[in-house]
């Protein structure tokens, strides 16, 4: 699909100095197969008002790349020399978001497009960047030309531009050469481009996943050192970065990623302890690979997913491992259960924030495995009613599948959810033995006072 670019190299600069900014090698409307058909018609509206009021703009980053690696693109974003208060008075429908990064939304029914002024390079000296001691940016409202813009991006990959005025495409940093030859890499230096947002890290893991891409060795090499460095990251952010992981539609692919760069242990730190108290550690590798596999296939068919069921998984391991320990302490089943679902959670939320609408979630759908795991006949219908059953009896599927429990209870469930009312008489009245409780006994009542039982 993209024209082979022989002897082309971008020269080697500085990011300190300003007279060593890259020189892009301009592909013309005829060198490169991107058309504006495949442009959404509000990424069109922004481009064309901000180019009619006589600014700079261009497409840029992930909706570039996903063209001429041959996916539709979802999310289109522009930058220009405008600023966002200019942005702001040119459109009727947007709004300025962010701190951090000030950028603009405009509004065009249900899309929204992401406008973005051209970030400078900036220094430690600018008053409006701040830097934290370990290097990374805490606000940076530094507005540059295109040229600096190029080399804030992250990835190559991401680096590439789209001029609406002459229909042409900027590259700056070898992004077309790292595009055809399947490579993930870091524009500058990888350690210190990593402290300043180590998001990075995750982001490097998620197009790696998304593309199939391989990451550069200097790209690499850092991630295995500074994994820690997410912790500094707002719990907030985490979580959604761990959403785009997982729930894009490449959850197993991000799943093998994250483990080969040592974020896995990162991101659910006490998930990884457990291991070593639990079942063999394929076991719940299985269930992680499994419960990935689900999820991009209810992607692919439309389906709804939440972060409660996969964040159920990936936490499984060690809320077993608490209840386990509370148990041999005396603890009966369900307060164990409940002990060790709190506390599970409550540790990860030191990492990756959970909103309540979805911890809630999960602990229902855990406190529910042990109910399907030993069926009581009599209380079996009253389950099927439950609003988290369906969520729960997939979970145990899983399970089963993984090998963390024997097989029989899930094919059970599945056979009295199929059933018609007589089928359904005879499965209750044949429930697996395990899951009988025995009969109580009858406490004997004590003599009154007196004796006197006339």
């Amino acid at each position: 699909m993209l024209r082979k670019l022989s002897g082309y190299m971008t020269r080697l600069f500085d990011r300190s100095s300003s007279d060593a900014l890259p020189v892009p090698h301009i592909h013309s409307r005829e060198h490169h197969p991107i058309s504006r058909k495949q442009f959404s018609r509000a990424a069109l509206d922004v481009l064309y008002g901000l180019h009619k009021a006589g600014f700079d703009a261009y497409l840029v980053g992930g909706c570039l790349r996903d063209i001429l690696t041959g996916s539709q693109p979802k999310d289109f974003d522009v930058v220009t020399n405008a600023r966002p208060e200019e942005v702001q008075k040119l459109f009727r429908r947007c709004r300025i978001i962010g701190r951090r990064f000030k950028i603009v939304h405009v509004y065009f029914g249900r899309d929204v497009i992401e406008v973005a002024t051209f970030r400078a390079l900036g220094n430690e000296e600018h008053a409006q960047k701040q830097v934290s001691d370990e290097g990374m940016i805490l606000r940076d409202n530094v507005y540059g030309s295109i040229e600096e813009d190029a080399l804030r991006r992250d990835f190559t990959v991401n680096a590439l531009y789209y001029n609406i005025a002459n229909f042409a495409l900027y590259d700056f940093v070898d992004s077309l050469r790292d595009i055809e030859a399947r490579q993930l890499r870091l524009i500058g230096d990888p350690a210190t481009r990593y402290r300043e947002d180590p998001v990075r890290m995750i982001r490097a893991a998620r197009f790696a996943a998304k593309l199939d891409f391989d990451l550069e060795p200097a790209t690499e090499k850092p991630i295995h050192e500074l994994g820690t460095t997410l912790y500094s990251v707002p719990p907030a952010r985490l979580f959604d970065e761990v959403l785009k992981l997982f729930l894009s539609g490449h959850a197993r692919a991000s799943l093998t990623r994250v483990q080969q760069l040592g974020l896995m242990e990162v991101l659910f730190p006490d998930t990884r302890r457990a291991l070593h108290d639990s079942p063999p550690k394929d076991v719940w590798q299985r269930l992680f690979e499994q419960a990935c596999d689900n999820t991009d296939r209810r992607i692919a068919q439309d389906k709804p997913v939440t972060p409660a069921f996969l964040y159920g998984v990936f936490l499984w391991p060690d809320v077993q491992a608490r209840r386990a320990k509370h148990m041999e302490h005396g603890m009966p089943p369900a307060p164990a259960m409940n002990k060790a679902a709190g506390q599970a959670l409550q540790e990860q939320l030191a990492v990756t924030s959970i909103p309540k609408r979805f911890s809630l979630v999960m602990r229902e759908i855990w406190d529910l495995q042990p109910r399907l795991e030993q069926i009581q006949p009599r209380r079996a219908e009253r389950l099927l009613d439950h609003p988290r059953f369906r969520a729960a009896y997939d979970f145990l599927l899983l399970r089963e599948q993984a090998g963390e429990i024997k097989p029989g209870a899930g094919d059970w469930w599945t056979r009295l959810q199929e059933a018609g009312h007589d089928e359904r008489q005879k499965l209750l009245s044949q429930a697996p033995a395990s899951g009988k409780r025995k009969p109580r006994r009858r406490r004997k009542r004590k003599p009154s006072g007196d004796g006197n039982h006339g």
